[in-house]
């Protein structure tokens, strides 16, 4: 088997160089290097201790949180199904760590950086039958050396979009032949397959399993308690303040028009805020729960301050709404539990799409049958596309703010096409179950060496 290329090599040890600088200055960076300290200790600890050589481990590997979501579903089936099995997880992102610890794993930590001595410690702790990656980053150094040990090597919910750069050279080379040691990959589609054959996977280890998002998110939206916190509380204030949300999918025909806009960077808010004002001077009875991306203290201030601006009452924090009185801004200051707040909603806006980092789950208001909204640059989201092909979503211009208000006013007053739309948002998503089921039978195909 192989080694990773020269220019894969050569490009990772620029990065190592680069890395504790650009950390300075980026504290998401920051945190991950140092949680990072003493890891392949812990591992080669756990290894020690709970490692049971009698008994297959499979090493589950997915990069952030929307990664770790279609991980997930396959995760709990196999610890359902074959509770002989050991399961290990392992995450790049810090976002992932809430997610990685609600996870029925048996052992979970960040994943070492791709170089060859920390990944032959990970794999003498392990010692895994199989190791998994979710949706499409494959680590080549790890990669190659599971592969030189017998290791069968998977991929699970794998696409690869249209436009992306990892398809153009130098990047599609960089990892060719760790694409290419991967006994069995479970795509999308049919057309993230053929994409996937140009990285270097071979035509004979692909086939469609389909998306496990689609099954997580039903999954989630299925054990929703509207009871439990924030949730009831959000919900009352919707009733104090003059009638209910929408309850999923435009349900609520009372007097507040509840509008969700989840995940939001700044350059979402410079619309969607200059557009709730709109609407405020209309439909004064209007309420926008607003969950930013990072709610961290400077993104809330620059909330308030752009809400200033606009002259908008004062937002009233989550953390802080059952000590004031109902308010026509809710911002969503803590983590985890947008998900669930997506069914409050008559009508959603999902952040992103004027960010270039790209768009977040559309499937998440999608599934309690609320229409949505999204910014221009949503192409990279096959979601989204699927939405907006079965009108349960509508595309924003670069100059949102005039067609978002627009949009609102529509479905506001025709409830009828806001009922229609969001039909066929949760039609989309209950087409596309049935991924998991699929993905997990892969995986333990994959595991007996078929």
């Amino acid at each position: 088997m192989g080694r990773p290329s020269l220019w894969y090599r050569l490009g990772l040890r620029l990065a190592e160089r680069a890395v504790p600088l650009a950390a300075r200055f980026d504290k998401k960076l920051a945190r991950g290097l140092d949680a990072r300290r003493g890891l392949v200790e812990r591992l080669a600890a756990w290894g020690r201790a709970q490692r049971d050589s009698r008994r297959p481990l499979v090493w589950v590997h997915a990069p952030s949180v929307g990664e770790g979501l279609q991980a997930k579903p396959v995760l709990e089936a196999l610890r359902a199904e074959r509770p002989d099995w050991q399961l290990a997880y392992t995450y790049f992102s810090p976002s992932a760590e809430r997610l990685a610890h609600t996870l029925p794993v048996d052992v979970t930590d960040y994943v070492p950086f791709d170089r060859p001595r920390e990944v032959q410690a990970a794999l003498d702790a392990l010692q895994p039958r199989a190791l998994v990656f979710s949706k499409l980053d494959v680590w080549p150094e790890l990669t190659l050396a599971a592969a030189r040990r017998g290791v069968q090597l998977g991929l699970i919910s794998a696409t690869v979009a249209p436009a992306s750069s990892r398809l153009r050279w130098p990047a599609r080379q960089w990892a060719r032949s760790a694409y290419r040691a991967l006994h069995r990959v479970g795509t999308i589609s049919e057309d993230d397959g053929r994409r996937l054959q140009l990285l270097g996977v071979r035509a004979e280890a692909l086939s469609v399993t389909g998306d496990t998002r689609y099954d997580s998110v039903s999954e989630r939206a299925e054990r929703l308690d509207r009871a439990r916190e924030p949730f009831a509380r959000l919900a009352a204030a919707a009733r104090t303040g003059g009638g209910g949300g929408g309850g999923g999918g435009g349900g609520g025909d009372g007097a507040v028009y509840t509008i969700v806009a989840g995940s939001t960077w700044p350059a979402d808010e410079a619309v969607v805020l200059p557009a709730f004002a709109d609407l405020l001077a209309q439909e004064p009875a209007a309420r926008l729960v607003l969950a930013p991306h990072e709610p961290n203290p400077d993104h809330l201030a620059g909330i308030a301050h752009l809400g200033r601006r606009l002259k908008l009452p004062r937002p009233v924090r989550l953390s802080q709404l059952e000590h004031a009185g109902p308010a026509p801004i809710i911002v969503v200051d803590r983590v985890g539990v947008l998900a669930d707040l997506y069914a409050l909603g008559d009508v959603a806006f999902v952040g992103g799409g004027y960010h270039r980092a790209g768009l977040h789950s559309v499937l998440e208001p999608a599934v309690f049958g609320v229409p949505l909204t999204v910014g221009p640059y949503w192409t990279m989201s096959r979601d989204a596309g699927l939405l907006l092909e079965g009108g349960g979503a509508i595309a924003l211009p670069v100059d949102g703010r005039r067609p978002l208000l627009s949009q609102w006013l529509v479905w506001h007053h025709d409830a009828a096409a806001r009922r229609r739309a969001g039909k066929a948002a949760r039609q989309v998503v209950q087409a596309g179950r049935g991924a998991a089921e699929r993905t997990t039978r892969l995986v333990q195909e994959l595991v007996a060496g078929d």
